[in-house]
């Protein structure tokens, strides 16, 4: 298996805490999410409030662990997954467009 390649990164640390949150509305509730960037990495710790739904089909690639609580993963086929904290899921770019939910709320952490 050939491994993804993180190449003139360094080495980092990140303080969620120092980072600024930025706000965005769903169809319903909103998301809360930090993000750190370096070369063409971006890491991000996102929370879905109770209630969120997403108001855009995503195609963005995306490594998401669930670090909390739990969404739903809509697809654009028509199938959904739910993801429950400690499971991850992965998607490319442009392969499989997405959409979040979450009843109760969830917090993320994406690398894209």
């Amino acid at each position: 298996m050939k491994a993804m390649k993180l190449d003139n990164l360094g080495f980092s640390t990140v303080d969620w805490d120092a980072i600024p949150i930025e706000e965005h509305p769903g169809d319903k509730g909103t998301v809360r999410s930090r993000a750190y960037s370096r070369n063409n990495v971006r890491v991000r710790m996102v929370e879905y409030s109770p209630g969120y739904s997403a108001d855009h089909w995503c195609v963005k690639g995306h490594v998401v662990l669930c670090v909390r609580g739990e969404f739903v993963s809509k697809h654009k086929d028509g199938s959904d997954h739910t993801i429950r904290a400690g499971m991850t899921y992965i998607v490319g770019d442009h392969e499989v467009p997405h959409r979040s939910s979450s009843e109760h709320g969830a917090t993320l952490w994406i690398v894209d």
